[in-house]
Protein backbone atom coordinates (compact mmCIF):
# COMPACT_ATOMS: atom_id res chain seq x y z
CA UNK A 1 0.00 0.00 0.00
CA UNK A 2 1.26 3.54 -1.09
CA UNK A 3 2.60 5.51 2.46
CA UNK A 4 -0.03 8.21 1.51
CA UNK A 5 -2.74 5.94 1.19
CA UNK A 6 -1.56 4.16 4.24
CA UNK A 7 -1.24 7.51 6.50
CA UNK A 8 -5.20 8.52 5.13
CA UNK A 9 -6.56 5.19 6.22
CA UNK A 10 -4.90 5.45 9.87
CA UNK A 11 -6.23 8.57 10.29
CA UNK A 12 -9.91 7.66 9.29
CA UNK A 13 -9.82 4.32 11.65
CA UNK A 14 -8.37 6.40 14.06
CA UNK A 15 -10.36 9.25 14.06
CA UNK A 16 -13.31 6.99 13.25
CA UNK A 17 -12.69 4.25 15.90
CA UNK A 18 -12.48 7.52 18.89
CA UNK A 19 -15.73 8.91 17.52
CA UNK A 20 -17.53 5.48 17.28
CA UNK A 21 -16.18 4.49 20.86
CA UNK A 22 -17.21 7.56 22.74
CA UNK A 23 -20.87 7.34 20.93
CA UNK A 24 -21.49 3.98 21.66
CA UNK A 25 -19.85 4.13 25.20
CA UNK A 26 -22.44 6.96 25.93
CA UNK A 27 -25.34 4.87 24.34
CA UNK A 28 -24.79 1.71 26.49
CA UNK A 29 -24.47 4.06 29.45
CA UNK A 30 -27.13 6.09 28.96
CA UNK A 31 -29.92 3.38 27.99
CA UNK A 32 -28.58 0.13 29.51
CA UNK A 33 -26.67 0.88 32.35
CA UNK A 34 -28.22 3.86 34.00
CA UNK A 35 -31.38 4.53 31.78
CA UNK A 36 -33.19 7.50 32.37
CA UNK A 37 -36.68 6.05 33.07
CA UNK A 38 -38.60 4.66 36.00
CA UNK A 39 -39.13 5.75 39.22
CA UNK A 40 -35.14 6.01 39.61
CA UNK A 41 -34.89 8.34 36.60
CA UNK A 42 -33.22 11.29 38.35
CA UNK A 43 -30.86 8.89 40.17
CA UNK A 44 -29.57 7.43 37.03
CA UNK A 45 -28.68 10.21 34.99
CA UNK A 46 -26.91 11.65 38.07
CA UNK A 47 -25.03 8.40 38.16
CA UNK A 48 -24.36 8.36 34.30
CA UNK A 49 -22.93 12.23 34.83
CA UNK A 50 -20.63 10.66 37.56
CA UNK A 51 -19.70 8.14 35.08
CA UNK A 52 -19.49 9.97 31.50
CA UNK A 53 -16.04 11.91 32.10
CA UNK A 54 -14.17 8.80 33.03
CA UNK A 55 -15.40 7.38 29.94
CA UNK A 56 -13.61 10.15 27.99
CA UNK A 57 -10.46 9.72 30.57
CA UNK A 58 -10.44 6.02 29.86
CA UNK A 59 -8.30 5.47 26.08
CA UNK A 60 -6.00 8.25 28.20
CA UNK A 61 -6.05 6.28 30.96
CA UNK A 62 -5.23 3.33 29.09
CA UNK A 63 -1.91 4.41 27.01
CA UNK A 64 -0.90 5.66 29.76
CA UNK A 65 -0.65 2.45 31.82
CA UNK A 66 0.07 0.59 29.31
CA UNK A 67 2.94 2.49 27.50
CA UNK A 68 4.13 4.20 31.08
CA UNK A 69 2.89 2.12 33.97
CA UNK A 70 3.23 -0.99 32.64
CA UNK A 71 7.29 -0.11 31.76
CA UNK A 72 7.83 0.92 35.14
CA UNK A 73 6.37 -2.12 37.00
CA UNK A 74 8.43 -4.30 34.39
CA UNK A 75 11.58 -2.51 34.92
CA UNK A 76 11.25 -2.75 38.67
CA UNK A 77 10.33 -6.12 38.75
CA UNK A 78 13.70 -6.87 36.12
CA UNK A 79 15.59 -5.21 38.44
CA UNK A 80 15.02 -7.72 41.46
CA UNK A 81 15.70 -10.61 38.88
CA UNK A 82 19.11 -12.16 37.59
CA UNK A 83 18.89 -13.22 33.34
CA UNK A 84 21.47 -15.58 34.40
CA UNK A 85 19.69 -17.54 37.04
CA UNK A 86 16.22 -18.02 34.36
CA UNK A 87 14.43 -15.31 35.97
CA UNK A 88 15.32 -15.98 39.48
CA UNK A 89 14.02 -13.51 42.05
CA UNK A 90 17.45 -12.18 43.71
CA UNK A 91 15.66 -9.24 45.72
CA UNK A 92 18.74 -6.26 45.83
CA UNK A 93 21.39 -7.77 44.85
CA UNK A 94 21.62 -6.36 41.66
CA UNK A 95 21.50 -3.28 43.29
CA UNK A 96 24.30 -4.04 45.56
CA UNK A 97 26.64 -5.37 42.72
CA UNK A 98 25.02 -2.53 40.42
CA UNK A 99 26.58 0.35 43.80
CA UNK A 100 29.73 -2.03 44.60
CA UNK A 101 30.74 -1.15 40.61
CA UNK A 102 33.55 1.43 39.82
CA UNK A 103 32.14 2.22 36.30
CA UNK A 104 28.22 3.03 38.42
CA UNK A 105 30.01 5.28 41.08
CA UNK A 106 31.70 6.87 37.95
CA UNK A 107 28.68 7.41 36.66
CA UNK A 108 27.12 9.31 39.31
CA UNK A 109 30.06 11.18 40.08
CA UNK A 110 29.61 12.56 36.65
CA UNK A 111 26.21 13.38 36.68
CA UNK A 112 26.30 15.52 39.48
CA UNK A 113 29.09 17.41 37.73
CA UNK A 114 27.01 17.69 34.99
CA UNK A 115 23.97 18.49 37.34
CA UNK A 116 26.06 21.68 38.48
CA UNK A 117 27.71 22.52 35.71
CA UNK A 118 25.21 22.46 32.62
CA UNK A 119 22.16 24.08 34.03
CA UNK A 120 23.86 26.82 35.24
CA UNK A 121 26.12 27.63 32.84
CA UNK A 122 23.26 27.15 30.22
CA UNK A 123 20.77 29.38 32.41
CA UNK A 124 23.47 31.73 33.07
CA UNK A 125 24.45 32.02 28.95
CA UNK A 126 20.40 31.88 28.69
CA UNK A 127 19.66 35.20 30.43
CA UNK A 128 22.89 37.04 29.90
CA UNK A 129 21.74 36.30 25.90
CA UNK A 130 18.06 37.15 26.85
CA UNK A 131 18.61 40.70 28.23
CA UNK A 132 21.83 41.95 26.02
CA UNK A 133 19.35 41.04 22.39
CA UNK A 134 16.39 43.06 23.87
CA UNK A 135 18.94 45.68 24.08
CA UNK A 136 19.74 45.99 20.61
CA UNK A 137 18.13 46.38 17.06
CA UNK A 138 18.94 43.12 16.04
CA UNK A 139 17.94 41.57 18.59
CA UNK A 140 15.80 39.39 16.58
CA UNK A 141 18.30 37.60 14.28
CA UNK A 142 21.22 37.43 17.51
CA UNK A 143 18.17 35.30 19.03
CA UNK A 144 17.39 33.40 16.46
CA UNK A 145 20.97 32.40 15.67
CA UNK A 146 21.47 31.51 19.83
CA UNK A 147 18.18 29.29 19.46
CA UNK A 148 19.47 27.96 16.06
CA UNK A 149 21.46 24.65 17.95
CA UNK A 150 17.82 23.81 19.72
CA UNK A 151 16.94 22.73 15.99
CA UNK A 152 19.84 19.90 15.76
CA UNK A 153 19.78 16.58 17.29
CA UNK A 154 21.97 16.11 20.21
CA UNK A 155 24.10 13.29 17.90
CA UNK A 156 24.84 15.96 15.00
CA UNK A 157 25.50 18.29 17.67
CA UNK A 158 28.12 16.14 19.08
CA UNK A 159 29.85 15.38 15.66
CA UNK A 160 30.01 19.41 15.13
CA UNK A 161 32.10 19.24 18.65
CA UNK A 162 33.93 16.23 17.18
CA UNK A 163 35.57 17.89 14.84
CA UNK A 164 36.17 21.30 17.02
CA UNK A 165 38.27 18.65 19.25
CA UNK A 166 39.76 16.60 16.14
CA UNK A 167 43.55 16.42 16.70
CA UNK A 168 45.86 15.87 13.82
CA UNK A 169 49.77 14.96 13.76
CA UNK A 170 51.65 17.79 14.66
CA UNK A 171 53.42 18.74 11.40
CA UNK A 172 49.46 18.98 9.67
CA UNK A 173 47.72 21.91 9.31
CA UNK A 174 44.64 21.50 12.64
CA UNK A 175 41.38 21.06 11.24
CA UNK A 176 39.82 21.43 15.38
CA UNK A 177 39.40 24.60 16.53
CA UNK A 178 40.48 23.98 19.90
CA UNK A 179 43.52 22.10 18.78
CA UNK A 180 44.54 25.34 16.59
CA UNK A 181 44.58 27.20 20.21
CA UNK A 182 46.03 25.27 21.83
CA UNK A 183 49.34 25.09 19.43
CA UNK A 184 49.60 28.67 20.82
CA UNK A 185 50.46 27.21 24.44
CA UNK A 186 53.80 26.51 25.59
CA UNK A 187 53.42 26.14 29.06
CA UNK A 188 53.74 28.89 32.19
CA UNK A 189 51.58 30.63 33.61
CA UNK A 190 48.80 31.33 31.10
CA UNK A 191 48.17 27.60 31.00
CA UNK A 192 48.75 26.62 34.56
CA UNK A 193 46.01 29.17 35.68
CA UNK A 194 43.87 28.31 32.79
CA UNK A 195 44.37 24.02 32.95
CA UNK A 196 45.18 23.67 36.43
CA UNK A 197 44.43 26.73 38.59
CA UNK A 198 40.68 27.05 37.22
CA UNK A 199 39.55 23.23 37.23
CA UNK A 200 40.63 22.86 40.51
CA UNK A 201 38.68 26.07 41.71
CA UNK A 202 35.71 24.49 40.22
CA UNK A 203 35.58 21.20 41.63
CA UNK A 204 36.50 22.83 44.82
CA UNK A 205 33.71 25.08 44.35
CA UNK A 206 31.60 22.04 43.72
CA UNK A 207 32.64 20.45 47.11
CA UNK A 208 32.04 23.24 48.91
CA UNK A 209 28.19 23.77 47.76
CA UNK A 210 27.69 19.55 48.26
CA UNK A 211 29.27 19.71 51.67
CA UNK A 212 27.20 22.86 52.53
CA UNK A 213 23.95 20.38 50.82
CA UNK A 214 25.19 17.57 53.33
CA UNK A 215 25.62 19.53 56.58
CA UNK A 216 22.32 21.09 55.90
CA UNK A 217 20.75 18.07 56.44
CA UNK A 218 22.57 16.16 58.73
CA UNK A 219 22.85 19.50 61.16
CA UNK A 220 19.49 18.58 62.99
CA UNK A 221 20.99 15.41 63.92
CA UNK A 222 24.18 16.63 65.31
CA UNK A 223 21.90 19.01 67.08
CA UNK A 224 19.94 16.59 68.77
CA UNK A 225 17.00 17.12 66.92
CA UNK A 226 14.60 14.05 65.72
CA UNK A 227 11.92 16.05 64.48
CA UNK A 228 10.01 13.34 61.61
CA UNK A 229 10.43 10.26 62.32
CA UNK A 230 13.24 7.83 61.74
CA UNK A 231 12.30 7.55 58.24
CA UNK A 232 13.41 11.35 57.83
CA UNK A 233 17.03 10.28 60.10
CA UNK A 234 17.34 7.68 57.47
CA UNK A 235 17.14 10.10 54.88
CA UNK A 236 19.23 12.98 56.34
CA UNK A 237 21.85 10.45 56.95
CA UNK A 238 21.81 8.81 53.18
CA UNK A 239 22.06 12.16 51.79
CA UNK A 240 24.92 13.46 53.84
CA UNK A 241 26.44 9.96 53.05
CA UNK A 242 25.79 10.92 49.66
CA UNK A 243 27.04 13.92 50.31
CA UNK A 244 30.52 12.95 51.93
CA UNK A 245 31.24 10.68 49.16
CA UNK A 246 30.84 13.30 46.53
CA UNK A 247 33.26 15.07 48.46
CA UNK A 248 35.85 12.84 48.77
CA UNK A 249 35.32 12.26 45.45
CA UNK A 250 35.75 15.78 44.00
CA UNK A 251 39.03 16.13 46.29
CA UNK A 252 40.63 12.97 44.66
CA UNK A 253 39.65 14.60 41.05
CA UNK A 254 41.40 17.97 42.14
CA UNK A 255 44.48 15.83 43.30
CA UNK A 256 44.27 14.07 39.17
CA UNK A 257 44.07 17.64 37.64
CA UNK A 258 46.94 19.17 39.33
CA UNK A 259 49.22 15.85 38.92
CA UNK A 260 47.97 15.30 34.86
CA UNK A 261 51.07 16.23 32.65
CA UNK A 262 50.28 18.21 29.32
CA UNK A 263 52.28 17.82 26.51
CA UNK A 264 52.43 21.80 25.40
CA UNK A 265 52.91 22.57 22.32
CA UNK A 266 51.53 18.60 21.09
CA UNK A 267 48.04 17.98 19.52
CA UNK A 268 46.07 17.06 22.41
CA UNK A 269 43.14 14.32 21.87
CA UNK A 270 40.91 16.21 24.22
CA UNK A 271 38.14 13.48 24.44
CA UNK A 272 40.36 11.09 26.35
CA UNK A 273 41.94 13.85 28.82
CA UNK A 274 40.10 12.78 32.69
CA UNK A 275 38.42 15.09 33.98
CA UNK A 276 38.83 17.73 30.97
CA UNK A 277 36.88 15.52 29.11
CA UNK A 278 33.47 15.63 30.87
CA UNK A 279 33.71 19.46 30.49
CA UNK A 280 34.05 19.21 26.88
CA UNK A 281 31.10 16.95 26.24
CA UNK A 282 28.95 19.46 29.12
CA UNK A 283 29.67 22.27 26.56
CA UNK A 284 27.80 20.29 23.52
CA UNK A 285 24.55 20.62 26.02
CA UNK A 286 25.22 23.53 27.31
CA UNK A 287 25.15 25.14 23.58
CA UNK A 288 21.74 23.74 22.74
CA UNK A 289 20.15 24.22 25.72
CA UNK A 290 21.21 27.90 26.20
CA UNK A 291 18.80 28.78 23.14
CA UNK A 292 16.00 26.96 25.31
CA UNK A 293 16.90 28.89 28.41
CA UNK A 294 17.24 32.56 26.23
CA UNK A 295 13.49 32.14 24.29
CA UNK A 296 11.99 31.30 28.13
CA UNK A 297 13.43 34.24 29.90
CA UNK A 298 13.39 36.90 27.29
CA UNK A 299 9.60 36.61 27.92
CA UNK A 300 9.72 36.76 31.53
CA UNK A 301 11.87 39.67 30.99
CA UNK A 302 9.15 41.33 28.89
CA UNK A 303 6.66 40.50 31.32
CA UNK A 304 8.64 42.49 33.75
CA UNK A 305 6.33 45.82 34.89
CA UNK A 306 8.01 48.91 33.25
CA UNK A 307 6.95 51.13 36.15
CA UNK A 308 9.38 48.96 38.69
CA UNK A 309 12.17 50.07 35.98
CA UNK A 310 11.38 53.29 35.79
CA UNK A 311 11.02 54.01 39.71
CA UNK A 312 14.71 51.91 40.08
CA UNK A 313 15.99 54.70 37.24
CA UNK A 314 14.54 57.78 38.95
CA UNK A 315 16.35 56.61 42.49
CA UNK A 316 19.72 56.54 40.98
CA UNK A 317 20.28 53.03 40.77
CA UNK A 318 23.07 51.65 37.90
CA UNK A 319 22.20 49.04 34.82
CA UNK A 320 23.83 46.30 36.71
CA UNK A 321 21.42 47.22 40.04
CA UNK A 322 18.79 46.90 37.76
CA UNK A 323 19.24 43.99 36.66
CA UNK A 324 20.64 41.55 39.66
CA UNK A 325 18.14 43.28 41.95
CA UNK A 326 15.38 44.76 40.24
CA UNK A 327 14.82 42.22 36.78
CA UNK A 328 16.04 38.54 38.48
CA UNK A 329 14.58 38.76 41.66
CA UNK A 330 10.93 38.98 39.56
CA UNK A 331 11.72 36.61 37.00
CA UNK A 332 13.34 33.98 39.78
CA UNK A 333 10.21 31.66 39.37
CA UNK A 334 10.80 31.41 35.60
CA UNK A 335 14.26 31.01 36.24
CA UNK A 336 13.81 27.92 38.67
CA UNK A 337 11.46 25.98 36.00
CA UNK A 338 14.01 26.70 33.75
CA UNK A 339 17.30 25.65 35.80
CA UNK A 340 14.81 22.45 36.92
CA UNK A 341 13.68 21.30 33.04
CA UNK A 342 17.38 21.50 31.89
CA UNK A 343 18.31 19.59 35.26
CA UNK A 344 15.92 16.93 34.07
CA UNK A 345 17.61 16.45 30.37
CA UNK A 346 20.87 16.30 32.45
CA UNK A 347 19.84 13.42 34.33
CA UNK A 348 18.94 11.66 31.17
CA UNK A 349 21.63 12.77 29.00
CA UNK A 350 22.83 9.74 26.79
CA UNK A 351 23.05 10.79 23.15
CA UNK A 352 26.18 13.18 23.58
CA UNK A 353 27.81 10.58 25.40
CA UNK A 354 27.18 7.47 23.36
CA UNK A 355 28.25 9.52 20.13
CA UNK A 356 31.83 11.28 21.59
CA UNK A 357 32.97 8.94 24.03
CA UNK A 358 30.65 5.87 24.20
CA UNK A 359 31.79 6.41 28.29
CA UNK A 360 35.27 5.77 27.74
CA UNK A 361 37.93 7.30 29.63
CA UNK A 362 35.79 7.75 32.80
CA UNK A 363 33.13 10.03 30.93
CA UNK A 364 30.22 7.46 31.92
CA UNK A 365 26.97 8.71 32.90
CA UNK A 366 24.04 6.94 34.38
CA UNK A 367 22.11 6.35 30.94
CA UNK A 368 25.31 5.25 28.68
CA UNK A 369 25.64 2.85 31.99
CA UNK A 370 22.09 1.37 31.96
CA UNK A 371 22.51 1.06 27.93
CA UNK A 372 26.00 -0.76 28.53
CA UNK A 373 24.36 -2.93 30.77
CA UNK A 374 21.22 -3.45 28.75
CA UNK A 375 22.40 -4.11 25.05
CA UNK A 376 25.96 -4.90 25.79
CA UNK A 377 26.08 -7.05 28.78
CA UNK A 378 22.39 -8.21 28.24
CA UNK A 379 22.24 -8.11 32.08
CA UNK A 380 18.53 -6.81 32.59
CA UNK A 381 18.63 -7.19 36.11
CA UNK A 382 21.28 -4.12 36.69
CA UNK A 383 20.40 -2.44 33.69
CA UNK A 384 16.57 -2.61 34.98
CA UNK A 385 17.96 -1.04 38.45
CA UNK A 386 20.47 1.44 36.97
CA UNK A 387 16.79 2.47 35.13
CA UNK A 388 15.18 2.85 38.47
CA UNK A 389 17.69 4.75 39.81
CA UNK A 390 17.51 7.28 36.98
CA UNK A 391 13.85 7.28 37.02
CA UNK A 392 14.14 7.99 41.31
CA UNK A 393 16.45 10.82 40.76
CA UNK A 394 14.28 12.12 37.96
CA UNK A 395 10.48 11.95 39.67
CA UNK A 396 11.12 14.39 42.94
CA UNK A 397 12.19 17.16 40.31
CA UNK A 398 9.25 16.55 37.42
CA UNK A 399 6.81 16.28 40.27
CA UNK A 400 8.11 19.63 41.71
CA UNK A 401 8.13 21.25 38.34
CA UNK A 402 4.42 20.25 38.19
CA UNK A 403 3.61 21.32 41.73
CA UNK A 404 5.36 24.86 40.97
CA UNK A 405 3.57 25.29 37.91
CA UNK A 406 0.30 24.56 39.33
CA UNK A 407 0.91 26.73 42.28
CA UNK A 408 1.35 29.68 39.71
CA UNK A 409 -1.54 29.12 37.98
CA UNK A 410 -3.61 29.45 40.61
Amino acid sequence: MHPALLGLVTIVLGVGGCLAYFYFSNVVLDRFIFPAKGENAGRNINRANMVRPWLFLFPAIAALGLYLGYPVVETLRLSLTDRFAGGAFVGLDNYWQMFGEPKFREAMRNNMLWLIVVPAASTAFGLLAAQLTDRIAWGNIAKSLIFMPMAISFVGASVIFKLIYDARPAESAQIGVLNAVWMQFEGGFGSLLLLKILPAIIVLGFAGIVAYTGWIFIRPLVKGSRTGGALVVVGRVFVALVAAWLVWEAVTTIATVLTTELDYGEPQQWLTLTFYNNFFLMVVLIWIQTGFAMVILSAALRGIPEETIEAAIVDGASPFEIFFQIKVPQIMPTIVVVWTTITLVVLKVFDIVYAMTNGQWETQVLANYMFDKLFRANDWGVGSASAIIIMLLVSPILVWNVYTARKEMR
